[in-house]
Formats: C-alpha cells, structure tokens, sequence
C-alpha cells in the first residue's frame, strides 16, 4: 500500500517514514506538513492512504481530510495525533476518515491500523470510539422506519459500526463474503449513504 505521512513536526514524519516503511507492504511514497500540502500531494502521488495529523499550520487534519475526500474517493485518511479532542474526532469521522488513532502506541499498532483500512475496516482507538459514540448519541435521531430495513439487514450494519470488515461479518453470521458486499450495497442505497464510514456513523447515532 502506498502511504503518505502528513505531519508539521518534521522529526516525526522522518521517524515514522523510517519505521513504517520497514514493513514490507508499505511503500512511503511522500510526506508534508499541512493539510494542504497533503491534498496537493495526493494529486501527485495518488496514494492509497493518508496518515494525517490534526493540528497544523496553514490547514489542520480535519479540513485536510474534507478536502481530500471529496476529491479523491479512493483515498483512505486514518488520523494519527496526540490530541483525543472531542470536537476534532467528531469531526474527522464526519469528514470521512476512516480512522482515528493516538500516537502513544507502537510503530507496529499502527501498521496493522493501516492495514485493517485498507481492507475496509474503521479504525479507533478503545478511548476513541467510546468518545465519538457518546457525541454521535447526543445528536437527534432519525425515524428509521422509513428506510424499510430488515432485521440482517440491522444485524450487519451493527457489525459495521463495531468495524468488522466483510470478511469479518461473513465469519460471524455465517453468509458469504458476496453476500455481504450485497448487503452493504443495499445499505447504502436505502440510507442514501456514501461508504462505510458513513454507516458506521449512523449506526452509533440511531442505535
């Protein structure tokens, strides 16, 4: 997969180059130092991941991520900072990155966070995901009735909220991988939703 490392601090973009690139399925294909220069850098390099800080001069992680998710649909951005700020995890997830990780954990947590992303899961950290479901709940409810869905159809979307991927669910509820990339198509037609980040995020919200 490729990475690009997105960080002010110029010591931690060296360091974490140095220790990510040694697994051996990530290529380091850039850094920078804002969230502009991230954007600017997808544009160039097209790579398959973000790994992007929140707080930083001239555009911070979270503006960032809006930016380069709507322009690049295929790009993963996973938040990696000191900062377990409120305002800030809820609206990253919004934005549309698919994780949201702390730096105090090892070099490896983070590649295997990298690597669940790609796949298709929603990384966050323990602390994290109890913080943005407490935020995400205090918001108003939608009338899920409307939406017509079916009891697996719920049980799926939970599985989704909790981050499993589809190889993950089709173990836990014993249907095919097909099937369930079916379902999740569904899903996102009924909810009229994007991805699974979003699904993930109505699920903590109305459940």
């Amino acid at each position: 997969m490729k990475v690009l490392i997105v960080d002010d601090d110029a010591l931690i973009r060296e360091s974490l180059s140095i220790l990510l690139g040694l697994d051996d399925e990530i290529e380091i294909v850039g850094t920078a130092s804002n969230g502009q220069e991230a954007f600017d850098n997808c544009q160039k390099l097209g790579p398959d991941i973000v790994l992007m800080d929140v707080r930083m001069p001239v555009m911070d992680g979270v503006l960032g991520t809006k930016l380069i998710k709507s322009s690049f649909k295929d790009i993963k951005v996973v938040i990696l900072t000191t900062f377990k700020d409120d305002e800030y995890i809820k609206e990253a997830i919004k934005n549309g990155a698919e994780g949201y990780i702390l730096k105090n954990q090892s070099s490896d947590s983070i590649v295997d966070s990298l690597k669940a992303v790609v796949k298709g899961n929603m990384v966050l950290e323990k602390n994290v995901a109890e913080t943005l479901s407490s935020l995400i709940k205090n918001e108003n409810k939608k009338d899920i009735s409307k939406y017509n869905l079916t009891d697996r159809e719920i049980g799926i979307l939970k599985l989704i909220g909790e981050g499993l991927s589809n190889k993950e669910i089709s173990a836990e509820i014993h249907l095919g991988e097909g099937t369930i990339r079916n379902y999740v198509t569904n899903l996102l037609e009924k909810l009229e939703l994007r991805d699974r980040t979003q699904l993930a995020i109505f699920y903590l919200k109305n459940f």
